[in-house]
Order: structure tokens, then sequence, then C-alpha cells
């Protein structure tokens, strides 16, 4: 029989995971979390699941004295995608680093497997984690941070786009040549709620075999 407490954790983990919203970046504002909140909320990626404990990610934070140099990369990114493109959308990709009081871009460490490459290192005695282990390792922190920052009352939601596989964001991040950016990070306090959504049927994405 579970005790009052296990009861109570189970209740508040539910109550968490399933009020827990995508709120776009332009409705959060400050204030964003505090140092101290911050690094608690960063230590929850820690607890992510990591087969063979190989950290297979990284997070930079992009404080909003960098955050220029972010709205840069943004700019030059669309243009280098669409020389046709106008003042109009290249001021709105630079907004896009400036939005969140708090921002930060998650990146995997990929060692870009195949079925080949790992037979050799299972062969070699290297111990053979896939990239799409190592993406839901990332993708594990990611949750942990969101739930952390929710549970911490703040708002927050992950963005991506083409200009995270652009050369100038690898070169302003010092990324290495199996490192691919997965989504930016945002947190803040939310400005104005929206109703909560519906969430599939257990049945749209369970069966058995």
């Amino acid at each position: 029989m579970d005790s009052p407490a296990s009861f109570e954790f189970s209740e508040f983990a539910k109550a968490l995971i399933h009020s827990r919203q995508h709120v776009a970046p332009r409705r959060l504002v400050d204030p964003g979390p505090s140092e101290s909140q911050l690094q608690e909320i960063l230590a929850t990626a820690a607890a992510a699941p990591d087969h063979g404990q190989l950290l297979p990610w990284r997070f930079v934070l992009v404080p909003s004295d960098k955050r220029e140099l972010l709205a840069e990369v943004f700019g030059l990114a669309l243009q280098d995608r669409d020389p046709a493109a106008t003042s109009e959308q290249i001021d709105n990709a630079r907004d896009k680093a400036h939005r969140a009081p708090f921002l930060m871009l998650a990146i995997a460490r990929l060692v870009g497997s195949t079925p080949e490459r790992d037979a050799q290192r299972q062969e070699s005695g290297e111990l053979a984690i896939s990239d799409a282990e190592r993406l839901v390792s990332l993708g594990c922190a990611i949750q942990n941070v969101l739930l952390a920052a929710h549970a911490m009352g703040f708002g927050s939601g992950l963005t991506s786009g083409q200009a995270l596989a652009s050369p100038r964001l690898r070169a302003l991040f010092g990324m290495h040549a199996h490192e691919q950016a997965v989504c930016c990070i945002n947190i803040g306090t939310v400005a104005k709620g929206k109703p909560a959504r519906l969430r599939p049927d257990l049945a749209a994405f369970v069966s058995s075999l």
C-alpha cells in the first residue's frame, strides 16, 4: 500500500507534468529566474537518463549583454538563406534573440552514428551509444529543465528554426563537427495566460505488440 507521502509525491508529479504548457517567448517577461533559481533549474538536467554517463549534451546561456551577437547571427543567417529577405523580415529574425528574459541553446553531442560505425565500435570494445540515444538523453534533460522552471512559477517554451543549422551560429557557439544545435530554451514570467491545450488520448500513441 502506498504511503501518504508517496501518494502526495505522485499527485504533485502528475499535476506538474500535465499543467505545464508551451509559452511563446513573446509572452515571457521579466523577471526571469534568479541566479540561485537558475542553478537549481540547471541541476535537474543532470538527473536525465544518460547511458554510459557520456553527458551527450551541453547548454550555452545567452545573457542579455550577448543577445546582440545572437541577433546578428539570426539576421545574417536569414540573408544567407534568402538574399531577397526584406528589412522587416530581417528585423523580425533579429528580434527573436531578445524576446525572453532567459535564453539558452541546447546542443547535442553526437558521434555521427551509422549501423556500420556502431558495429565497428562494438567490435573494438567501445561502448556503442547511438545518436538516437544521445538525443533522447538531451530531450529528457530539457524536459527536466522545463518542469523545474514550471514548478517555480515560470513559463517556458522551446524555439528552433533554420538558423540553428547556420555555420554562423555554429561558429558563435564554438560547436564541434558532431555537435548539433537542437533548440533554444526560453524562460520568464508569463505576461498573459492561454487556455490549456487538449492532450491526445492514449489510444493515439499507445498500442500493444
